[in-house]
């Protein structure tokens, strides 16, 4: 059971209280989630003032539900829902999100998302399999010899990065800097950000727009066969993609494309170590290798919270009541342990076969790139355990105090 300092729950009117900077809590979420489960799967949380959930089909049924959005002031106004001005020291910021497939809702969402689906369609990412696996493999001969590495910058950060900027057209040199607006950026979408990580998230975004700017100029008159040269060309009911909507949507793609992967590969390689699982049998072939990456990202996901506003008076099915505007939070990972779902579910279990996870959502925003973060899970986990067959943790890893984000400060390894 939780750590009663973490969380504290009133069952009879479904109050909770939890403390994300407590240890017992970010180290281990699922135990606090496990509490939730057999009291009440839907909860009002007092720290954040809103209704959470954590139960799997209502999670599932709320991300479907169209009642519920990303974005609320395409249906109402900030005065109607007396909702602070924006801060003008996240200009650059805000400009990103407005324009972002993550917080639009559709006609917009539809029109951005059609261009750029095409290039994340799985048939065309499966033809990315021998550069990815050529990838894994020059990485690790890099470091094979020297028996110890720490994963995270050196193998799990390096490969999604890399792809994801080739598949764009951002020269791969870039990595480093990609990294650090990203990591910049991200910080901002934990529970209240401080003023100074508020500044830093809105230079990171000025730079980042600023680069991709001259870049998207540059494609222009250099057309390649790569994702930004596609969405800079290609039109949609006579339509194109705006600078602004090329922008953001790059950023998104970026950021996205590495941040959630580079979580889940070490908290995969975390779990595979912790629980002595035997790794021949976990990728002995195709069947075996998907099972233990959808068991990895079920039990070990690297998004813990996604996020709805109610676009119209709503009354949910267990007594709920929700007013237009209000945000409700909904708890992907919790959902992934829920035990009328997954039996026995806070055991890893490489071989489970009881229907999909939530770790990438569901309905209109379904994570775009699923067929990649797939992919390169596949492909990087078990070329990483055939090349160094006796990998073990070297020191006790360090979780992130970042609840959102579930993941690893550094992994340090040996053989």
């Amino acid at each position: 059971m939780s750590a009663p300092s973490a969380i504290s729950i009133t069952p009879a009117n479904r109050h909770v209280s939890i403390d994300v900077r407590n240890p017992a809590f970010y180290r281990d979420p699922l135990a606090a989630y496990a509490d939730l489960h057999a009291q009440c799967p839907a909860f009002f949380w007092e720290e954040q003032q809103q209704w959470y959930f954590a139960g799997y089909d209502q999670v599932n049924g709320l991300l479907r539900d169209r009642r519920f959005g990303r974005q609320i002031l395409h249906v109402a106004t900030r005065e109607e829902l007396g909702l602070a001005e924006p801060k003008p020291h996240l200009a650059d910021f805000d400009r990103l999100e407005s324009y972002s497939l993550l917080e639009l809702e559709p006609p917009a969402h539809t029109r951005l998302r059609t261009l750029v689906n095409r290039a994340f369609v799985s048939r065309q990412i499966e033809q990315l399999r021998p550069e990815i696996a050529a990838l894994a493999h020059s990485i690790i001969d890099g470091f094979e010899k020297d028996g110890e590495v720490e994963l995270l910058k050196t193998y799990a950060e390096i490969i999604p990065v890399t792809v994801i900027a080739r598949m764009l057209g951002v020269p791969v040199d870039m990595a480093p800097k990609l990294l650090d607006w990203s990591h910049r950026m991200v910080r901002m979408y934990m529970f209240n950000p401080t003023l100074e990580t508020e500044l830093d998230a809105n230079q990171a975004s000025a730079e980042f727009s600023a680069y991709l700017k001259s870049l998207i100029d540059w494609k222009r008159d250099n057309p390649a066969d790569d994702l930004l040269t596609h969405m800079i060309t290609t039109e949609k009911d006579g339509e194109r993609l705006s600078d602004d909507e090329l922008i953001s949507t790059a950023v998104l793609l970026l950021n996205a494309g590495h941040e959630a992967t580079v979580h889940q590969l070490g908290n995969a390689v975390r779990v595979l170590l912790e629980t002595g699982t035997p790794t021949q049998q976990a990728f002995a072939n195709d069947t075996a290798t998907e099972r233990t990456i959808e068991e990895c990202m079920r039990y070990a996901a690297p998004l813990h919270i996604f996020q709805r506003y109610a676009l119209t008076d709503i009354e949910l099915e267990d007594g709920i009541s929700l007013k237009k505007g209000d945000k409700i939070g909904l708890l992907l990972a919790a959902a992934n342990v829920d035990p009328t779902k997954f039996s026995d579910p806070l055991t890893f279990r490489p071989d489970r076969n009881e229907g999909p996870h939530l770790s990438f959502g569901a309905g209109l925003h379904f994570c775009i790139g699923a067929p990649l973060a797939r992919l390169e899970l596949k492909l990087s986990l078990p070329i990483l355990f055939s090349r160094l067959p006796d990998l073990r943790l070297k020191s006790e890893p360090q979780v992130k105090d970042s609840y959102h984000f579930h993941g690893l400060e550094r992994l340090e390894l040996a053989w």
